[in-house]
């Protein structure tokens, strides 16, 4: 299993920058922050882009994945996101991890349009991740389609497609066997629940639609599952002993990779780095170490 950490993108890169430093220092294997123009679990807080902050990590890092958690069509454009991972790839030497999903609220709505049904945004979310599948591996794309058009977009110097995994995330049973079917991975938050036992119990109901739908799709093999813990009702570095629970309720379930994310001192994520000290003082896997 690979452990991956998740710092939000609140503080200044003066702030932040010792932050993936030590994150890769502590061996964990990736390193993620959030890709949102207005973040409700935030509203009122200062927020720095994603791109221009993981680019600054690829250049202050030199092993650790780096990953946008997640890019959604709220305000992107796939061909011109497209360029922006083509860049990452190129600085960060191919480290490069993109999460995507559908786009939540509030920042649905901040460039003035209207706010869709679910339903509609994964019908954007799956042309938006057709078109940027394309546009990593062809030259000369173009496309229309119903929320998205491209006109004779350029990709010089061969796919980077294959440089990079595209790590689809839902909760619901759509999203994911769209992610089984298309993506490299699959990217779960879990759903709302009264306690751990029944957040766990929705994520395994939604592994058994994965795997129904990786076997019909006959892509079993290499496909990566991320699970956030910090998403459940609790917060993985409040203490040794949960952590080392959800590290081991989300291996029993086959998750391949875990994010959890850097404690902060107040809500949300609130949780103690002297915990995140201790793991890793003993090991990140624990007694699998």
């Amino acid at each position: 299993m690979r452990i991956g950490i998740c710092i939000l993108p609140d503080l200044t890169w003066r702030q932040s920058r010792p932050l993936y430093e030590r994150a890769e220092a502590m061996g964990f294997d990736h390193v993620w922050t959030y890709d949102h123009l207005v973040w409700g679990g935030l509203p009122d807080s200062r927020w720095f882009s994603c791109v221009p902050t993981l680019t600054a990590a690829a250049t202050a890092t030199s092993t650790i994945g780096l990953g946008t958690f997640v890019a959604s069509p709220n305000f992107r454009h796939p061909v011109s996101f497209a360029r922006e991972i083509q860049t990452l790839i190129d600085i960060s030497d191919g480290r490069l991890l993109v999460g995507l999903g559908a786009g939540g609220t509030p920042d649905d709505t901040v460039l003035g349009a209207d706010r869709l049904p679910p339903k509609q945004r994964v019908d954007r979310l799956q042309e938006f991740t057709d078109l940027l599948d394309r546009t990593l591996r062809d030259d000369h794309v173009d496309f229309d389609g119903t929320y998205y058009s491209a006109r004779d977009m350029r990709l010089v110097g061969g796919s980077v497609r294959d440089r990079v995994p595209l790590l689809l995330a839902g909760n619901g049973p759509r999203s994911v066997r769209y992610a089984a079917r298309t993506g490299d991975g699959w990217v779960t938050t879990g759903t709302a629940a009264d306690g751990l036992d029944d957040w766990f119990d929705g994520i395994a109901r939604n592994c058994e639609v994965l795997d129904e739908a990786l076997s019909a799709a006959g892509r079993t093999a290499g496909f990566r599952r991320y699970i956030s813990l910090d998403t459940s009702p609790g917060t993985a570095f409040e203490s040794v002993d949960l952590y080392d629970e959800m590290i081991g309720r989300a291996a029993e379930l086959g998750f391949t990779d875990v994010i959890v994310h850097w404690p902060r001192d107040t809500e949300p994520y609130r949780a103690s780095e002297r915990v995140l000290e201790a793991v890793v003082a003993r090991g990140l896997h624990g007694v699998r170490d």
